[in-house]
Parts: structure tokens; C-alpha cells; sequence
């Protein structure tokens, strides 16, 4: 862990910073302005698996696959899947490279707060997770019908 600290350490400047997080907001704005309104148009004014921050039960996952349909799941698969894979990396990147650039101002580089730098990463490891999940739902939903799963 003290390696992969020190990396960070080393890394974190106000250009790496920027060298991540401006190409994670272009995601993020093409991901909000694009794909999830598209997106959203089938699935009768549920909210995406991406803007369920709190989560979903099993029933709600189903109700949304079923309510996309096929055309809205194939979009999801096909447009906002592939940039949700992208942005969670970029994302977590930016803030851990930010804490630390930021904490190498006020601490010294042996300080126990530079750990912290860590939570995005950890936060964008489950993102990936998830979008795994989500794809793992809509591929099977995509090759079987959906009342196998409702």
C-alpha cells in the first residue's frame, strides 16, 4: 500500500489533476445531456440504475428492464453503458490525484490522511461493479425474453 501511496503521492499535480477530471465532466456532460435522457424516453419515468444512488430492489430492476423494452435496453447496452465504463475511472482518478495534491499542501507526505485518497478509487471499483451487474442484466434480457425474469 505504501507504494501504490507514494505513486499517488508523486502523481498528484494540478495537471494530472486536470488531465482527468476535465475529460471525466465531458463524459459525465455527454452521459447527461445524451445517452441517459435517450435513454430515459422508455423507461416511463423510472430512474436508470446510474441515477439510483441509494439502490434498487430486485423487483425495481425488473420493472425497469421490463418497461425499457427491448429498443430502450439495446440503448442502454449499446450508448450509455460504454461511457459509464469510461467515466467512473476518470472520475476516481481526478479525486484521488485532487485529495492528494490538496493534502500535500497541509500534511507531511508520512501522514495517515493520505489514505484517504483511496475512497475514490474504492467508490469507483464498485461503479464498475455495478455496471457489470447492469450489464449482465441487460445482455440476458436482450437474448431471453423479460418475463423470464419478471
Amino acid at each position: 500500500m505504501t507504494k501504490a501511496l507514494f505513486f499517488v503521492q508523486r502523481s498528484s499535480t494540478g495537471k494530472a489533476v486536470l488531465g482527468f477530471f476535465i475529460p471525466a465532466m465531458i463524459v459525465y456532460s455527454i452521459m447527461m445531456v445524451y445517452s441517459i435522457p435517450q435513454v430515459m424516453k422508455y423507461a416511463s419515468g423510472m430512474n436508470l440504475f446510474d441515477l439510483s444512488p441509494t439502490g434498487y430492489s430486485f423487483e425495481y430492476a425488473n420493472e425497469l428492464l421490463g418497461s425499457l423494452g427491448r429498443t430502450g435496453r439495446d440503448l442502454y447496452l449499446n450508448t450509455q453503458l460504454p461511457l459509464d465504463f469510461i467515466y467512473p475511472g476518470l472520475f476516481a482518478i481526478s479525486c484521488c490525484l485532487l485529495l492528494s495534491w490538496l493534502l500535500l499542501k497541509t500534511q507531511d507526505t508520512s501522514s495517515k490522511m493520505f489514505y484517504f485518497c483511496f475512497i475514490p478509487v474504492i467508490a469507483g471499483v464498485f461503479d464498475y461493479l455495478e455496471n457489470i451487474c447492469v450489464l449482465g442484466f441487460l445482455h440476458r434480457t436482450l437474448t431471453y425474453p423479460i418475463h423470464r425474469y419478471i
